[in-house]
């Protein structure tokens, strides 16, 4: 089994090498490949269905990414111990997958394809990831199906100025940058990643860098297939074209064509609103069907005449903004759509923006919380708190469609992701939990970068003193021949039918975001991306100012029903004092301030959290708390209650039941015999702490320092005595 291995290597600058290797597991399956960095393993397999399961206007492609549990040494926590639906980070992970493969496949392909990329091992020095691309490309490039690829994946970040491949999560909290990038090995494929208020310059030749990476794994691909060829390891059948083109209905295509192509035109040319469009552009479907088909032909042939009139309205909008220029709603190539925005829409709620821009529409809450609302995340990679997290929701009347809601989609999943980070990096430390929630109530076109700048004015609108606000754009690119049109804010149908989508966020310092997919594999040079990225920025402070106009900056005060956190740290040793036997105390505290008290133990404090709605009585929760664990300032001045007398000092309360010996040489200056010549017991006078006995670990306290020292009469004779000597 041993000599059915074929294995090719990737060096990279840091001198850590990529593996990529094949022929030992999953050899049932029609690819399987293996990358390896140090002990960090992938596996992906891939198959291909023998027969064309179901005719569908979509490409039939699936791509699951697991991370097992084992690969970091760790059990699944919960009842059920084994790994169960997949958690929102896979879930990111195979839409990256997905976007730099889908365009990759010839069109005429409608096999069923499932690649499936699991985790195996884990060893902390590098994020899975950034490999999993690479690992899903190998098993395709090995397999035999139709692939315009190879292509790779990595994750390019940058600390301090520098940049570094495949990083470990440890990097990655200090990185400033962090992208993913996809590329075959003439163009850039697909994006995603966020940054602190990065310019655009910087962000290309981030993108430079991460393709110049890309290239040496791609040629590596490259040469593990050509073994295989050489070897035969898979069979005829198997590297066969999988081609399936359809034939059968090439007069009803024509038909169609002549029938649709001018009404289409002629809608399109009324610059009608979307709703109005698609009516107008079912109507001339459906009265084709009604003309050329009879009842019992529109179930068998129906598919391939929607797929034939997407392919004609494709041809329409394409050719209408190539080569007129004119988009669908009357628009220039820059113009962005007319923008409506207000906050405080909902008065029940602690921040809230409503946010339209044309027939896009986002409703956005914020609302505020404690430590314990923040949002869990224990995967095999990571265990942590999000203090900040946004959730995106697309129900089907935004686009007035009916269909069944079952959970969160991965795009909505995809879309909140990328809303999230663009804003996190603007959000300043502070003790709440901010949980944002987009509600898509109208789409066509960029509902997500509506969400982020809805989501800033919101949360401007709940008093979060965000950094600055981030606004966001999608831009489309247009390209045949010679012919290249860039176009801001772009609408569905420009999304659908065009050759690029690239999603921008960011302030008025530079970008915070973005995710790009290209829909057409060959063109998009570095001069390109750097032009639409500057006609993006143009776009993007053009809407930042609109926001601006709605909320020039956050508001100074929360809302009267936004909830009031304070924070403070007492000494370990009084967490049990302040929680009391079986929580008796803190729940009194509780109680009759009516506040929610969190005590959580952090190194050598304790770390206290109160969160109420009424100012006074968190301050009383707060006074009674500093009570029970009262720890004196050096040098403070308090007032102190006599408690008992003795004949080497006074016992004095300076907090309630906090006690300390003012010893008798401590009262006062002059020598003191009987201390009740100087106060008795109940009397308050005022002490100074002067630290702590290092021998016995006992309060020092003194009242004569309070007082000026005086000057002995002794020295002032000798004074005396030293200028009549001089005489």
């Amino acid at each position: 089994m041993q000599q059915d291995i074929v294995k090719e290597t990737v060096s990279m600058k840091d001198g850590r090498t990529i593996v990529i290797e094949t022929g030992l597991l999953a050899k049932q399956a029609d690819g399987a490949a293996i990358v390896r960095v140090q002990d960090t393993m992938l596996l992906s397999t891939v198959v291909i269905s023998k027969e064309i399961k179901n005719k569908t206007n979509f490409f039939p492609l699936i791509v699951d990414y697991r991370e097992k549990y084992s690969a970091g040494g760790k059990i699944p926590g919960g009842f059920i111990k084994r790994e169960g639906r997949p958690s929102d980070e896979e879930i990111l992970t195979m839409r990256l997958v997905d976007r730099v493969l889908r365009p990759m496949f010839p069109k005429y392909l409608k096999k069923e394809i499932q690649i499936m990329i699991s985790l195996l091992s884990y060893d902390h020095t590098v994020l899975p990831d950034g490999l999993a691309g690479l690992a899903a490309s190998t098993a395709l490039s090995v397999s035999g199906v139709p692939f315009y690829g190879p292509i790779s994946e990595i994750r390019i970040i940058r600390i301090k100025g520098e940049f570094f491949i495949n990083p470990s999560l440890d990097q990655l909290k200090e990185a400033d940058l962090d992208l993913i990038v996809g590329a075959s090995k003439n163009s850039i494929i697909m994006i995603e990643g966020e940054m602190k208020e990065v310019k655009e310059d910087e962000f290309l030749k981030a993108i430079i860098m991460a393709h110049e990476a890309i290239k040496p794994q791609i040629e590596a691909q490259i040469r593990l297939s050509n073994k295989l060829i050489k070897n035969r390891f898979y069979s005829d059948e198997t590297m066969k074209n999988t081609a399936i083109i359809e034939t059968e209905y090439e007069f009803l295509e024509k038909k169609l064509f002549t029938f649709s192509y001018e009404k289409i035109n002629e809608v399109y040319s009324n610059f009608l609103d979307k709703k109005n469009r698609s009516i107008q552009e079912k109507i001339i479907l459906n009265n084709f069907k009604k003309q050329f088909l009879i009842e019992e032909e529109i179930e068998k042939k129906e598919i391939f005449i929607d797929q034939s009139y997407e392919e004609i309205r494709k041809k329409i909008i394409r050719n209408l903004i190539l080569e007129k220029g004119i988009r669908l709603d009357g628009r220039s190539n820059r113009q962005i759509r007319s923008i409506y925005s207000i906050v405080d829409y909902l008065p029940g709620v602690h921040g809230s923006a409503l946010f339209s821009r044309g027939e896009t529409q986002s409703l956005t809450t914020v609302t505020l919380g404690s430590s314990l609302d923040a949002n869990r995340i224990d995967n095999v990679i990571m265990e942590n708190q999000e203090k900040f997290y946004l959730h995106y929701n697309f129900p089907p009347f935004s686009t007035g469609e009916i269909r069944p809601i079952r959970g969160i989609s991965r795009r909505e999943i995809g879309h909140g992701n990328l809303a999230q980070r663009a804003l996190k990096n603007m959000i300043p430390n502070n003790p709440y939990t901010i949980r944002v929630v987009s509600d898509i109530l109208e789409s066509n076109g960029s509902s997500s970068m509506a969400t982020v700048c809805a989501a800033s004015l919101a949360l401007m609108d709940a008093g979060i003193s965000i950094k600055n606000p981030v606004s966001g754009i999608s831009m489309g690119l247009f390209m045949e021949n010679e012919k290249q049109v860039i176009i801001s804010d772009i609408l569905g149908e420009e999304d659908h039918f065009g050759d690029l989508d690239f999603k921008i966020t960011g302030t008025k310092n530079g970008i915070t975001a973005c995710q790009m997919d290209v829909k057409k594999i060959q063109g998009l040079t570095y001069n390109l991306l750097n032009e639409i990225l500057i006609q993006a920025l143009e776009g993007r402070l053009f809407i930042l100012k609109k926001m601006q106009e709605t909320l020039p900056r956050y508001r100074k005060k929360m809302k009267t029903n936004a909830p009031k956190i304070y924070t403070f740290t007492i000494p370990k040793d009084f967490i049990g004092l302040v929680i009391g036997p079986g929580g008796k105390v803190i729940q009194e505290i509780q109680s009759c301030t009516n506040t929610n008290i969190i005590i959580e133990e952090k190194g050598n404090v304790g770390y206290i959290e109160i969160i109420g709605k009424d100012d006074e009585k968190i301050e009383k929760a707060i006074n009674r708390i500093k009570k029970i664990a009262f720890v004196p300032e050096l040098g403070k001045i308090y007032k102190a209650k006599v408690k008992s007398i003795k004949d080497f000092g006074a016992f004095v309360e300076i907090a309630k039941g906090v006690e300390g010996l003012l010893h008798i040489s401590e009262i006062r200056w002059e020598r003191l015999n009987n201390i009740e010549e100087e106060f008795h017991i109940g009397d308050i006078i005022d002490v100074k702490f002067m630290g702590m006995d290092e021998k016995n670990k006992k309060m020092k306290l003194s009242r004569k320092r309070l007082f000026p020292r005086p000057v002995k009469k002794e020295s002032i004779l000798s004074k005396k005595q030293r200028k009549e000597k001089k005489r």
